[in-house]
């Protein structure tokens, strides 16, 4: 593993370096091209922390000097995860603090897009609606129902153009494109933090309750302002938050929280955001500090792309949804030999497989959802990627 030095346009090259088949992934910390397969992370009925572990043991006893594992984690747990240590890295400083990141990025060629809804929106919202009943029968207390968008091309896709767009319009945020299988990669722009881990210091940075953004600055502020006082995503958010304080309570010695959430914004949306932060405890005799990756598998899935209960609306999303999500609402990121690394929920996100993309959004269903609003939040979701390549609903 090579690091690059802080000199200006040393992230910029690693994302201008990018190619199908890379890795790359930049959060507000960092940027990370990684290159090649030195030992991919096998499927198996250990707990995957456990395998994660042995494939960096095995890589440092072949010669790795500071092996890391790459990539993705599914939705569903059972499904086969994308993990590999890289054959070569290349770390820089985070494309936030690059000059060159403001230069404008190309169109990516391709198109005109063919785009084709699964499910219709008329049909998400009755699914919408339908949930919206379930909850108010008391079968559970919400669930984030997803919709998809396939697009079409006549031409061959531009994938790294495509993360170049990505990467310029939000850097401040977690850009990634990593292989899912032979010929396809997933790639976003994700805003979300699942859990990072430095050493004994973890921050979890849960996202819940969303509104649209306006090119209007007065509409754009008051939509912003709705949003923090708007009582269905207050409740939303919290619901999130205490998901993510019991699960990571148990580990820490030191947790805080602020009392009231913030204002996240991309591009196109704005979003509740807690930060948390805190110490993991120090272990008794034997015992070891879960690793960043078995933190993110002790969040995963939160109720913010899953639901509450998380049993109840699995199910539920497996009855409505028409589709396999894959590797949506999964993680993508890193982890170290030492545990350290971090790990961002895959949202914002398509995968790309020949001439083709699916995208995927979601909204969080409660009790005091109306379906036309939440269908239109998954179309205000849809224009971080529609955006990246030039295409419209």
């Amino acid at each position: 593993m090579r690091a690059d030095d802080g000199t200006v346009g040393a992230a910029t090259a690693l994302l201008d370096a990018y190619r199908p088949g890379d890795t790359f992934f930049a959060s507000p910390f960092r940027t990370l091209l990684a290159r090649g397969v030195h030992a991919r992370v096998p499927h198996g009925a250990a707990p995957l922390g456990d395998r994660v572990a042995q494939t960096l043991r095995a890589a440092r006893e072949e010669g790795q000097a500071a092996p890391f594992v790459v990539g993705a984690v599914p939705f569903t747990s059972t499904e086969p995860v994308e993990l590999a240590v890289p054959g070569t890295a290349r770390w820089a400083p985070p494309l936030c603090q690059d000059p060159l990141i403001a230069l404008p990025a190309q169109t990516p060629s391709g198109g005109p897009w063919r785009v084709r809804p699964v499910p219709e929106p008329a049909v998400y919202a009755e699914s919408v609606g339908e949930a919206v009943r379930r909850v108010e029968r008391g079968d559970l207390d919400k669930v984030v129902l997803a919709r998809t968008l396939e697009l079409s091309s006549p031409a061959d896709l531009d994938t790294p153009a495509m993360v170049q767009r990505l990467a310029r319009r939000d850097p401040r945020g977690y850009t990634f494109a990593t292989p899912t299988g032979p010929g396809r990669t997933l790639l976003g722009a994700s805003p979300e933090l699942l859990v990072s881990r430095r050493g004994r210091h973890i921050v979890a940075n849960p996202l819940a309750g969303s509104a649209q953004r306006s090119p209007d600055v007065a509409e754009d502020v008051r939509a912003a302002a709705a949003l923090l006082e708007s009582a269905k995503d207050l409740h939303e958010h919290a619901v999130v938050v205490q998901a993510v304080l019991e699960a990571l309570d148990p580990l820490c010695s030191e947790l805080s929280v602020p009392p009231q959430p913030t204002l996240v914004r991309t591009a196109t949306m704005w979003h509740l955001s807690t930060t948390v932060a805190g110490e993991l405890a120090v272990p008794d005799g034997h015992g070891r500090q879960p690793t960043s990756l078995e933190l993110a598998l002790a969040l995963h899935p939160t109720p913010a792309v899953c639901g509450t209960p998380t049993g109840r609306a699995r199910g539920l999303i497996g009855e409505l949804e028409p589709f396999d999500r894959g590797f949506f609402t999964g993680v993508v990121g890193w982890a170290d030999e030492s545990g350290d690394g971090e790990w961002v929920v895959t949202i914002r996100c398509a995968e790309a497989e020949g001439r083709s993309l699916r995208l995927y959004a979601g909204a969080g269903v409660v009790s005091a959802s109306v379906p036309e609003s939440e269908t239109e939040e998954t179309a205000a979701k849809f224009r971080t990627f529609l955006d990246a390549v030039g295409a419209e609903l």
